[in-house]
């Protein structure tokens, strides 16, 4: 971008003060991705010495980042005793709306951890796209009448429930090789 900055042969007002400044903040980009690339990999380093990040990592949409924020969110899965407090702090679970003589009504929460949902929401999201399972799973709630929101957070509370099992079992998620996605 520099090089061919410099190459220019009409000259306009202020050129030269662009240049410099375009220069300086290109070098300015280049470090900072060597910054973010080094807390990537220590984060990495990090994450490869935690016993849950392998089984939380093997749920499809979780990815390195995500279950690195899991983690730190969650304190580590210790704070929870069941899946259903786990989904409660994330507001994946309902709260009841009743009043008086009516029953049934459940909303969405207005007290939870924004970030936890936002993770596992993300890890949903992906995971609709890229994983037949849950791909058939969210297909299945569409055709129950839900929207696209309240199917991707359906299947976000299936999945609480699914990595709270393979926590406690001390397993890693396997999927048959004729659904994992190569790397492009």
């Amino acid at each position: 971008m520099v090089a061919a900055a410099r190459q220019q042969t009409v000259n306009l007002p202020g050129q030269r003060a662009a240049a410099v400044v375009v220069g300086q903040m290109a070098t300015e980009i280049l470090a900072l991705e060597q910054r973010i690339a080094a807390v990537d990999d220590l984060i990495a380093e990090q994450l490869d010495q935690h016993p849950l990040a392998p089984i939380i990592a093997s749920l499809p949409g979780m990815g390195a980042l995500l279950t690195a924020e899991l983690l730190v969110h969650t304190a580590g899965m210790t704070e929870y005793d069941s899946p259903a407090k786990l989904a409660a702090h994330a507001g994946l679970a309902p709260v009841s709306r009743d009043s008086g003589t009516v029953s049934g009504n459940h909303r969405q929460p207005r007290r939870y951890h924004r970030r936890l949902r936002h993770i596992l929401w993300m890890a949903a999201f992906t995971a609709a796209r890229e994983c037949p399972t849950s791909r058939a799973y969210y297909e299945k709630k569409r055709a129950e009448g839900k929207n696209h929101r309240q199917a991707i957070l359906a299947l976000a509370r299936r999945r609480v429930d699914v990595l709270w099992a393979l926590i406690h079992d001390r397993k890693t998620l396997t999927r048959p090789a004729s659904t994992i996605r190569a790397a492009a």
